[in-house]
């Protein structure tokens, strides 16, 4: 799941993370035994609220595929659409747009001219000064 807008996103990489999130959303609800351990739960287990901040980054993929004229199902969001916001460092976000635009420059070399040299974050996040989140994955994968 990413820490960034999902308006940089290409279509291959809003809809992965719609489905990443949706399950992300059952381990937090305890519907699902498998994927707990994924570093990007961290964060939304420390949120105030887990189901709430789930449930408001669900709903901003939601409406960017609205704005793309994608059809992702709003229903299936289980908790509270508002959360209060989550940091997340300018350390997490520069190197998850470096490890977007590795992708991007493989499957939609068209979308990385979207990809700023300071990222904006998903509206979920609030951002701070610092590395890599201690969570990250040393790949960034």
């Amino acid at each position: 799941m990413w820490s960034l807008h999902p308006s940089l996103l290409d279509r291959q990489g809003l809809i992965a993370c719609w489905r990443e999130a949706l399950l992300a959303q059952a381990v937090l609800a305890g519907r699902t035994a498998g994927y707990r351990h994924h570093p990007q739960l961290t964060r939304f287990r420390e949120a105030q609220d887990p189901m709430a901040a789930i449930g408001a980054y669900l709903m901003e993929l939601a409406d960017e595929a609205t704005a793309r004229g994608y059809r992702f199902d709003r229903t299936r969001i289980d908790g509270p659409l508002e959360s209060a916001p989550i940091r997340v460092t300018t350390g997490q976000l520069r190197l998850e747009r470096d490890h977007l635009a590795a992708k991007l420059r493989v499957r939609s070399p068209e979308w990385l001219p979207r990809l700023d040299a300071s990222p904006t974050p998903h509206p979920l996040f609030v951002t701070v000064d610092g590395g890599p989140e201690p969570w990250e994955r040393a790949s960034g994968d």
